[in-house]
């Protein structure tokens, strides 16, 4: 029987630029239609740095071209930016590889808020770096105008931080259900969501944050419950001792094995331990789910246990 699939693109899937994008999604579509191609539904979220620090880039040029007519684009909108033309290259590509093998089915972007709170910690300590280098005076006219905490950057100039908060609930999440039980390939959560939180009645407010793509895409595979997730990366399986004469690959990892690993520290910050750590909290909140963590080209053999690494409970 096909499984419920949540899969998170990492960088890698979509390149750099747009000439980039437009040539590795069509290497995406390949490996996912594959997926699909073997009876599975498909849930697709992605990252966005590389696309949503150049949308950054060009509206701050746009700022100082005339700052009086321009103000700084909110991150928020940055971000459904990027989702938005992001999802229409990956959702043409995907629906041109299914129709080539026959295959008759719907696949759409969802523009995705998810909900973060306001008093989660790491918005008292902003670490993620975005948007085009500043100078000293550009940087200070920031802080005084608009609040943004930044940081010397080695020596290169003055970056602007935001908070990485953990991700709370989905806000469009049953028109994800309804479109993924109508048989549908979705995609959504794309750059972690746009984060938001709740202000007075009913309206969301754009939060100056970046959401982990990992932790959004688990938020994503439980809340639509998912056999799996696999969360694609930059080498075919999780190592121990990485870039070590003692070096080791691994083929599995129970929840208990990687919270060992973990608080070892054999996982670095920022690139394989939040999706180690995502991997566990998926694989954890129920026995019958598996985490995946491999190469996009790879998907296809990990599923059928052929590679990748595989964490689950037991």
């Amino acid at each position: 029987m096909g499984k419920r699939i949540v899969i998170a693109l990492g960088g890698n899937a979509l390149g750099n630029n747009l000439p980039e994008q437009m040539l590795a999604v069509k290497e995406t579509a390949k490996a996912i239609a594959d997926l699909i191609e073997d009876g599975h539904e498909v849930i697709l979220s992605h990252g966005n740095g590389p696309q949503v620090g150049m949308i950054q880039a060009a509206m701050t040029e746009l700022t100082r071209s005339n700052p009086e007519k321009y103000i700084p684009c909110p991150l928020s909108v940055c971000v459904a930016m990027s989702q938005g033309y992001i999802g229409y290259d990956l959702q043409n590509a995907l629906r041109e590889e299914l129709l080539d093998r026959g295959i008759e089915k719907g696949v759409a972007t969802v523009l995705t808020q998810v909900e973060v709170d306001p008093e989660d910690s790491a918005f008292r300590h902003p670490t993620k770096p975005i948007g085009s280098f500043m100078t000293k005076e550009e940087a200070e006219k920031m802080v005084k105008e608009r609040s943004y905490d930044v940081i010397e950057d080695a020596g290169r100039g003055y970056r602007r931080v935001v908070a990485s908060p953990k991700p709370k609930a989905i806000v469009e999440i049953s028109t994800i259900h309804e479109l993924v039980n109508a048989g549908h390939v979705v995609i959504a959560c794309g750059g972690g969501g746009i984060p938001v939180f709740k202000t007075e009645n009913h309206h969301l407010k754009g939060a100056a944050a970046v959401i982990d793509k990992d932790f959004a895409a688990c938020l994503l595979a439980r809340q639509v419950d998912a056999d799996y997730l696999i969360i694609l990366t930059a080498v075919e399986k999780v190592a121990v001792d990485f870039g070590k004469p003692t070096q080791q690959w691994l083929d599995h990892m129970t929840v208990e094995q990687a919270k060992h690993y973990a608080q070892e520290g054999q996982f670095a910050p920022g690139s394989m331990l939040p999706k180690v750590q995502a991997a566990m909290e998926f694989a954890d909140s129920d026995p019958r789910r598996t985490a995946l963590i491999t190469l996009l080209q790879k998907a296809k053999d990990g599923i059928e246990g052929k590679t990748g690494t595989v964490i689950s409970n037991s």
